[in-house]
């Protein structure tokens, strides 16, 4: 009976490829195409669904996959979206197409309506503004970060931070000898300080009780939002918005927090201003808020003309925008550092003594002298870019030095996570941490690297404004930290990228630390 089971099931799929032929050689022929495939890990456009499948199949591990797609591409390729989704996307990482889109043909290839759709919570701020919007908001934020009084406002208000909460809160989490998260910390000191700089006030994140802000638990929600919309077909961003289900909801929810804390924010400041000054004139703030509220007349002129926006919005939207780069940027720069650093003790000794070279390393007045440390953060960067991509569109149709055609209103990304990975570009060592290759022989001095190769401050017109003030905060906490304590990273942790705008490490830099004799 059991032979005559066995025998049916050996003799129907024969009986069924002597009748159908086709059978007996479609199947070789998918196993061997699955095969070759996904050794080469190369998506493939379907009909209909396009690129969604294998999308959906590495959604856990995009970075790394999208990687490996453009190692094997020749740094560039196209991935359809579904039918009708509008969603197709040019993904790049070559330095070439970097330089033409970002300065040679900056004009043709703006933020466009696709990006200001996804970021839509920035509203019109400096990240999703095109043209004169977009310059009089530079020319306004550069007269600012200029300003040798908003420069040493700053700098001054990081030391105390890291003097009076930083160095304390490690100093009573070492004494416990504790596990915490280190990007937890990270997040919360760069949440104060950066609402410092916009605000004027320190909103008390970084303490020893880890407070609950719902100002920066609702940036964190909407970020992981950002980044599926950069994957999820407009449709079904419709149908959510209609429901008011799903990421729509999480992200109109954060909205509503985010507004009505900018919103008390902005009281706070205007009654400061007004109380200092009797009501009127006053002494200019050396924050960005005071800034903009002493011109007020001014900017609410210029963007009315520009848009038509009403001062308050633009305050919101500018406040916001210069939250998630001074907050979540940093913290993400220096959570990476610190776990680099960790697993290459070479490169902590080498910090350690140019720390100690320099004492006291923590004064302004030194930092700039950290060259090794400044090697060490520019390769941190180089490996994990807080923002892995950065987004153009084509105002009108034409072809990249890569050879790719891209249509008007094309969606094209810049995969600077990729870039970092490339051999052509870094070398057979891509993979390694190295701050040297940073540094010119002798190691006193800062090798040039182009912007359009090292793109984390990106490149072109839009370089980042407060690229030399992040250097100087973040060679300022590593001086801080390394020069008081010795970071071990708790044992089994396992460093993810997060899937989100801002590369954050997914569950948190999980690590202990240890009191430093002091140098």
């Amino acid at each position: 009976m059991a032979m005559d089971y066995y025998l049916q099931w050996l003799v129907t799929p024969l009986t069924l490829a002597k009748r159908y032929p086709e059978i007996l050689l479609s199947i070789p022929c998918f196993l061997f195409l699955h095969h070759l495939n996904r050794r080469r890990r190369m998506p493939v456009n379907w009909p209909v669904l396009g690129v969604l499948p294998s999308v959906l199949a590495n959604y856990d591990r995009l970075l790394e996959w999208s990687t490996d797609v453009l190692r094997l591409a020749g740094r560039a390729f196209v991935f359809k979206g579904p039918w009708a989704s509008k969603v197709d996307v040019l993904l790049t990482c070559d330095p070439d197409d970097v330089r033409y889109v970002f300065t040679a043909n900056f004009a043709n290839y703006p933020k466009g309506r696709e990006f200001a759709a996804i970021f839509d919570v920035l509203g019109d701020g400096i990240f999703n503004a095109d043209r004169d919007s977009w310059a009089f908001q530079r020319k306004k934020a550069h007269a600012l970060m200029a300003e040798p009084k908003f420069r040493a406002f700053v700098a001054q208000s990081t030391k105390e931070k890291l003097e009076k909460g930083l160095v304390p809160l490690l100093s009573h989490l070492a004494e416990g000898n504790l596990v915490f998260d280190l990007q937890d910390v990270f997040l919360r000191l760069t949440f104060d300080t950066t609402a410092m700089f916009v605000f004027g006030f320190d909103p008390g994140c970084l303490s020893v009780d880890f407070p609950t802000v719902p100002f920066a638990k609702a940036m964190d929600d909407v970020e992981e939002v950002l980044f599926s919309r950069h994957v999820t077909p407009h449709a079904w961003w419709k149908l959510q918005r209609r429901l008011n289900v799903g990421h729509y909801r999480k992200m109109a929810t954060a909205t509503k927090v985010i507004d009505e804390s900018i919103a008390q924010y902005i009281a706070m400041r205007r009654e400061a201003k007004n109380s200092s000054s009797g009501g009127g004139g006053g002494q200019r703030g050396y924050d960005l808020l005071g800034s903009y509220l002493d011109s007020e007349e001014e900017v609410g002129r210029e963007m009315a003309h520009a848009r038509g926006h009403v001062f308050e919005r633009f305050v919101r939207d500018t406040a916001l925008n210069f939250m998630v780069a001074g907050r979540d940027t940093t913290s993400s720069a220096l959570t990476w550092f610190f776990w680099l650093v960790a697993h290459h003790p070479d490169v902590e000794s080498r910090i350690v003594a140019e720390l100690t070279r320099h004492a006291p390393a923590n004064h302004p007045a030194q930092l700039h002298k950290l060259v090794y440390t400044h090697a060490a953060l520019c390769e941190s960067l180089r490996l994990f870019p807080p923002v892995p991509f950065e987004h153009k569109s084509a105002a009108k149709p034409d072809t990249l030095p890569s050879g790719v055609h891209v249509h008007r209103q094309q969606r094209i990304m810049f995969s600077l996570y990729a870039m970092a990975r490339m051999e052509g570009i870094w070398g057979a060592d891509c993979m390694d941490f190295k701050p040297e290759r940073w540094l010119v022989a002798g190691g006193e001095k800062i090798r040039h690297v182009p912007s359009y190769v090292f793109l984390a401050f990106n490149t072109g017109p839009r370089t980042c404004l407060g690229k030399d003030l992040a250097f100087t905060q973040m060679k300022a906490v590593v001086a801080a930290v390394i020069g008081n304590f010795r970071v071990e990273v708790a044992r089994g942790h396992v460093a993810r990228p997060k899937l989100s705008i801002i590369l954050h490490m997914k569950g948190g830099l999980k690590v202990s630390v240890r009191k430093r004799e002091k140098l």
